[in-house]
């Protein structure tokens, strides 16, 4: 039997003409998963994602999370740094606190400043905690809600539990592909990402083309975060392969 591998993804979404936009990331065809296919940014949570030194270097989940906190169990914290660490890591978006204030990358200095921190933190050679001491961060937990849960079927050659979050995007924060395990990154309305699939010009796993009508069924940002603060229990979805 595969193995389990835990997982944590975020959501990010921002205000846009129309409703609100997504972004995703087209995964390298190289990859061993999902090879090809455009997913949110996300990845494996590590076992350094649980150590308590983050304690210091976070701010939340405040008393208004504290379902998420239960449905996540006593690993919420890992899920929490995991998501904020893969989502800086793959798409350059930090989702942290710099002097009680959301990060901006409003000058060209310190979006260049941070970015450079990217290789390094995909290399294993230093850790979203280094960064949080260097930069006098604090991750934006408070900002960041447990969605639902989705298990790989047994069957797949990979197989992840994953947790998904949503949050809104930080100003002044754009993303960008790693160009590594990544190749193309884009800012989408849900709506139109499940048309491009329809086309087959968009390659969706079973999982995100879900959690895309689900999102489609809310009409702008303040929708999506309003529904995902308020919620109080969390799907759990164990997709069963055809036999």
């Amino acid at each position: 039997m595969q193995p389990i591998k835990p997982a944590a993804t975020i959501i990010v979404v921002r205000e846009a003409a129309a409703s609100y936009e997504i972004f995703m990331l087209k995964r390298t065809s190289r990859a061993s998963f999902a090879g090809g296919m455009y997913v949110f940014p996300g990845g494996r949570v590590d076992g350094d994602d649980h150590l308590h030194k983050y304690d210091t270097y976070r701010f939340g989940p405040t008393k208004a999370q504290d379902h998420q906190v239960s449905a996540l169990g006593f690993e919420w914290r890992g899920y929490w740094v995991a998501a904020i660490r893969e989502t800086f890591e793959e798409a350059g978006l930090l989702l942290a606190y710099k002097d009680d204030q959301i990060i901006s990358f409003d000058s060209d200095q310190v979006r260049q400043r941070y970015s450079a921190y990217r290789d390094p933190l995909h290399a294993g050679e230093l850790s979203l905690l280094d960064i949080c001491q260097r930069e006098g961060l604090k991750l934006a937990v408070d900002q960041v809600h447990f969605y639902n849960r989705f298990v790989t079927p047994l069957g797949r050659p990979r197989r992840f539990d994953t947790r998904f979050f949503i949050a809104a995007a930080p100003e002044s924060q754009v993303g960008k592909h790693d160009a590594k395990e990544t190749v193309e990154s884009i800012w989408i309305t849900p709506q139109q990402a499940l048309q491009n699939n329809k086309d087959g010009e968009f390659e969706l796993m079973n999982v995100t083309r879900v959690q895309l009508e689900w999102l489609a069924q809310h009409a702008d940002k303040q929708a999506v975060l309003a529904m995902a603060l308020g919620q109080t229990e969390f799907p759990v979805r164990r997709p069963v392969l055809p036999t």
